[in-house]
């Protein structure tokens, strides 16, 4: 007890000393190098052992480096003497300097990991609004994934597949440019009236001619000509593949065969057959054509469906004939709609189209002696029910895309003659 009350005033006096002594309290010149080495030195005033503020602030400043792990105090006295209650002193500073600087350092480091870690628990959302979007992202990306690696294989069976079927190939890729090459010609010959190709129609003719017979020579054990009228080729096997193909070269057969037909109407001379009068002859040639191109599939069709193997039994060839009935159903209501226009063309064949009378040089002059289609003066004119009047090839070819007049737009005819422009239509009539 002594012993303790002697340290204190020992200690009070080293205290007095040192608040009147200007001396700044600086490190040791032999731990200088550490501290410049982990960065960090302190200067402490005598204040700094008279209260705890300012142990705190000087604890602060020294927590502003987190790099440096370690923090040393080093002081030096005026007087220049090492008794224990000093060295008991500058521990307790250092110990609480090097709590404080710790608990700062702990919990800047704690803050970093929880702003570092922060994107990873909460990622940002590729949608706010549903996550259906992000989930069909990621189908894609799997099925691109998925082609992207079958690709190799996939390549390998389409060139099996070319191989084995080389020829079916090559006969539909040539009968579908011969079709569109021949359409297209025989359209332009139409639209040049008398100015037309007879040559280029007897080429057409020829082509047409020599491409069919030279398919029907390739496939000759197949009998498909039977197709034509009405009758089943000697196919076999007869499969599901073997049908459809079948099915698809007569369908484009008769489609040249109808094409022929319209190439020989322009070649009959225009002092025989009018422009109109030969527009009509191919509207009802692509008509006829259309429906033979219908019902040329039907006994193909319906020789596949009652087909059965023995093994099926009764049963087989129940659901055979069953199946056979509801597509001849099927066919009969569909060339039942296509009858009404039939109908209407043969109609307009026999009767004429009521789209105008002759026009009288007055009404021509009314009408300022020039055709507002082709802006020329008026061959054969015609006048409509409106009062405008119009070339008769002029308005013929209109009224092959409309309905209604060119200029006020007043319907005068029910029907569009689509064909009479000498089109075939592209359409494959599967069934």
């Amino acid at each position: 007890m002594k012993l303790r009350v002697q340290n204190d005033r020992r200690d009070s006096k080293r205290a007095l000393k040192l608040r009147e002594s200007p001396t700044v309290m600086q490190p040791n010149p032999s731990e200088r190098g550490v501290h410049e080495g982990n960065g960090l030195s302190l200067n402490l005033q005598p204040e700094f052992l008279t209260g705890t503020p300012v142990i705190a602030a000087a604890a602060a400043a020294a927590a502003s480096n987190a790099d440096s792990s370690e923090v040393r105090v080093s002081m030096n006295g005026a007087s220049g003497d090492s008794n224990g209650g000093a060295s008991s002193r500058r521990s307790r500073v250092s110990s609480h300097t090097r709590s404080h600087v710790h608990s700062h350092s702990h919990g800047h480091s704690r803050a970093q990991l929880h702003s570092n870690s922060e994107p990873e628990l909460d990622p940002p959302d590729p949608d706010g609004d549903s996550g259906e979007p992000s989930a069909s992202l990621t189908e894609l990306r799997c099925l691109f994934r998925w082609i992207q690696k079958s690709l190799p294989f996939l390549v390998i069976l389409c060139a099996k597949l070319v191989v084995q079927h080389i020829l079916g190939l090559a006969v539909g890729v040539g009968l579908l440019t011969t079709f569109l090459y021949v359409n297209k010609n025989i359209q332009t010959q139409v639209f040049l009236q008398d100015r037309h190709s007879k040559l280029r129609c007897i080429w057409l003719l020829v082509f047409l001619i020599s491409s069919t017979l030279l398919l029907y020579y390739t496939f000759l054990s197949e009998t498909l000509y039977f197709s034509l009228i009405f009758l089943s080729p000697t196919i076999e096997p007869l499969g599901f593949w073997e049908i459809l193909w079948a099915v698809g070269i007569t369908n484009f057969i008769i489609k040249f065969l109808f094409m022929g037909i319209k190439c020989l109407i322009l070649l009959v001379p225009s002092a025989l057959v009018t422009y109109r009068t030969q527009g009509r002859w191919l509207m009802l040639t692509e008509e006829l054509g259309q429906v033979h191109q219908a019902t040329a599939p039907v006994p193909l069709w319906f020789r596949y469906l009652i087909s059965y193997q023995e093994s099926d039994g009764v049963s087989g060839l129940t659901t055979g004939v069953l199946l056979a009935l509801f597509y001849l159903i099927l066919k009969l209501l569909g060339l039942y709609n296509q009858r009404t226009s039939l109908l209407k063309t043969v109609r307009i064949f026999l009767a004429g189209e009521h789209t105008g009378s002759a026009a009288t040089r007055a009404q021509c002059s009314e009408a300022g002696d020039a055709c507002p289609i082709c802006q020329g003066e008026y061959r054969d004119p015609r006048v409509l029910i409106c009062q405008h009047v119009f070339c008769d090839k002029c308005i013929a070819l209109w009224f092959t895309r409309e309905k209604s007049c060119p200029l006020c737009r007043i319907v005068m005819t029910d029907k569009v003659y689509k064909w009479r422009d000498g089109a075939t239509s592209p359409h494959l009539q599967i069934y």
